[in-house]
């Protein structure tokens, strides 16, 4: 199991403390940097200042939205921003939620499987630098009645495997997709003791694009990435008040009431009841109420909490869950604190034998 680092959203005064905490995880020997974007900074901006900074860290997009971009625009940002950090790149992609998508970028939420299917399709026919021609429900390139021709990108790879590919996924048949067309799953509220449904519906995926069939694991070679928020510190109470707002603000605040996909995976997770009164804080203006609901228990399952040797025995559930890659998130107050945070798991993680 490797270790990665998650940078979050751009902005809020941490643009510069985040190109420390990525040069820091770089000399530390994390695999992976992941930077976010919503309706704020675009995350290909964000990854291609942090790989000019950095040497060897690969740099991955958690996530690119869908709707935000053609998939040949996705195509050729990949290309580019893999070409210039000398084949450092890993492309997440989400279809985001139906207030982003329709709110901000002015398009439709209908069919998400069926547009991340054919997404992905074209964002990989351009990467093999293929002639692009895709008559699909949702995607047609080139239109069949203007001017427009098939053209390939022109940009040459860096490597020669392809840039891998990784779904965000939630619900059960997005994990499913991930499995039969990705590299590798991008996952939020990742709990060890409730992943074996969810690594279910991967190999699901998997088996039915025909991996595995020779007797191998189907998600052989498939990246698994929770991002896990972090607070180090022998003050349990600290730690629960630091990541409650975050939980939240997904379960309750991130989607309507009707289409809200974290709040239901709260749900499936067994928190039903806190589930819909975290919304209703949430949605009624009561933030800190709504933190307030978030179940210690449930915080416990998805985050990593407390002194460094609870937080060491617990990687050892991570990685018998199927994870491959852990993404921490380094919560704590101020720059040098989540600079020793991101030192301290490198640590943690050797002591546990991760790597």
């Amino acid at each position: 199991m490797r270790l990665a680092l998650n940078l979050g959203y751009w902005g809020a005064g941490n643009n510069k403390a985040n190109v420390v905490l990525a040069q820091d995880a770089d000399r530390l020997g994390y695999d992976s940097v992941w930077v976010a974007e919503a309706y704020g900074s675009d995350a290909p901006s964000v990854l291609a200042w942090v790989g000019a900074l950095t040497e060897r860290i690969h740099l991955g997009s958690a996530v690119l939205q869908i709707p935000a971009r053609s998939p040949a625009m996705t195509a050729m940002t990949a290309a580019t921003i893999d070409a210039l950090s000398g084949g450092r790149f890993r492309l997440g992609l989400g279809v985001s939620g139906p207030q982003v998508s329709e709110g901000w970028h002015g398009v439709r939420f209908a069919d998400p499987l069926g547009r991340t299917r054919e997404y992905v399709d074209v964002v990989r026919m351009a990467l093999r630098r293929e002639t692009v021609r895709y008559a699909g429900r949702h995607v047609t390139l080139p239109l069949p009645d203007g001017p427009g021709k098939a053209l390939k990108l022109t940009i040459r790879p860096e490597r020669d495997e392809q840039v891998p590919v990784y779904l965000a996924a939630v619900g059960p048949k997005n994990l499913e997709l991930a499995g039969e067309i990705a590299d590798g799953w991008l996952a939020i509220f990742f709990s060890p003791e409730h992943a074996a449904g969810l690594v279910g519906s991967l190999e699901t995926g998997a088996r039915r694009a025909g991996k595995g069939a020779d007797g191998g694991s189907p998600l052989a070679g498939f990246d698994i990435v929770p991002t896990v928020p972090v607070v180090l510190t022998d003050d349990l109470d600290f730690a629960y008040a630091a990541v409650a707002p975050y939980a939240a603000l997904y379960v309750g605040g991130m989607g309507s009431r009707e289409k809200n996909f974290y709040n239901q995976l709260a749900v499936r997770m067994g928190y039903e009841r806190e589930a819909a009164l975290i919304q209703d804080h949430y949605l009624a203006g009561r933030a800190r109420d709504a933190a307030a609901a978030v179940p210690r228990e449930f915080l416990d399952a998805t985050c990593l909490l407390g002194p460094r040797e609870r937080i060491r025995d617990r990687l050892a559930a991570y990685r018998e869950a199927g994870v491959t890659t852990l993404a921490i998130s380094a919560y704590a107050l101020g720059l040098e604190q989540r600079r020793a945070t991101v030192a301290a798991m490198a640590d943690v993680a050797q002591e546990a034998g991760l790597g």
